[in-house]
């Protein structure tokens, strides 16, 4: 089997919300039902893996992730066929959680890996599309200018101390990224608030059920991307004079999060060398391991309590580093 053929099933979140969408119905519960309840199980019984075999030429991982970055836009368009074409008596959250969580789920591998690519560039036009999809048009100017030079720092919005819960962490986070979006490029950060509140706008103006549609969508889109930034730093800040290393970033070796979010769980990898495409990024032994995969932890985060003992007792059990 070629390397890049397991991160196929990634494509299972976006494709399948297309289709569920476009039926309508009690089938939309099927992504949901993949994402929260199914793929938690699969990281446990997919166990984990200490080889990771690079793609040399990376034909295969680039097709994929530019189909995931495809697939963004058509998930919203076919959520707002199905406000169109009715509900019945399906709730809207419903279809709100099928397409938030895919454009989420396969935005943020596609956002975050395109939008590192040549600015201008058609990858980079792509993610960009995919943000704009999520009202999330400033994440790669702060991500690739604050995020990448700060990472792990306190001045870092994204990097999370310890303690602090994945509510307050969405509270902060959220403005002080936009806020250093202004600061970094304003003119950039304007036309880009213009163009989603333009978006917002448009779809009051057509309907109020699509503008609850598509804002719930991103609004669920946004708070995954959020929730990975969370999880992949919690804890592990590093002085201002001090270089970032490996274990200033949480690495998680699930089978199943590695094959579906096309290994976005080697995060230190990532920031060490962030021009590394994604199918050549490696594991590092001087990285902590996440208490579970990304699924898993998805749920974990929630309970700020359980979520707090289990990275301390890991940061500990793991080697990395933890903040005061």
């Amino acid at each position: 089997m070629s390397n890049w053929a397991p991160h196929l099933l990634g494509l299972a979140t976006p494709l399948s919300a297309i289709i569920c969408l476009m039926i309508g119905g009690w089938w939309m519960i099927v992504p949901i039902v993949l994402l929260l309840g199914i793929y938690p199980f699969m990281d446990t019984l997919a166990g984990s893996t200490t080889v990771f075999d690079i793609e040399d030429e990376g034909k295969g991982h680039d097709f994929i992730v530019h189909l995931h970055g495809l697939l963004v836009p058509l998930i919203v368009a076919a959520l707002l066929y199905r406000v169109w074409d009715g509900l019945g008596s399906i709730s809207i959250l419903v279809p709100i959680l099928c397409a938030g969580l895919a454009t989420g789920a396969a935005g943020v591998v596609a956002a975050h890996e395109l939008g590192h690519r040549k600015p201008k560039s058609f990858s980079w036009w792509l993610a960009r599309l995919d943000l704009f999809s999520v009202l999330y048009l400033h994440f790669t100017v702060e991500h690739n200018h604050t995020h990448h030079k700060h990472w792990a720092r306190e001045v870092d919005p994204t990097s999370s101390p310890w303690g602090r819960s994945i509510y307050v962490h969405l509270l902060r986070t959220i403005p002080l990224q936009l806020r250093n979006a202004f600061r970094i490029r304003k003119k950039d950060a304007t036309i880009s608030v213009i163009l989603e509140l333009s978006l917002l706008i448009s779809l009051a103006v057509w309907g109020l059920e699509y503008f609850v549609a598509f804002l719930g969508q991103a609004l669920v889109a946004i708070y995954l991307l959020e929730f990975v930034n969370y999880i992949q730093h919690h804890g592990l800040l590093r002085g201002e004079d001090e270089r970032p290393n490996a274990s200033h970033a949480w690495e998680s070796r699930s089978r199943w999060s590695k094959y579906t979010l096309m290994n976005l769980t080697l995060h230190a990898a990532h920031h060490l060398r962030s021009s590394t495409p994604y199918e050549r990024l490696k594991p590092s032994d001087e990285s902590p391991q996440l208490p579970g995969g990304y699924y898993q932890m998805f749920w974990i985060s929630l309970i700020p309590p359980l979520f707090h003992r289990m990275m301390r007792k890991r940061v500990d059990h793991s080697g990395g580093i933890g903040g005061a």
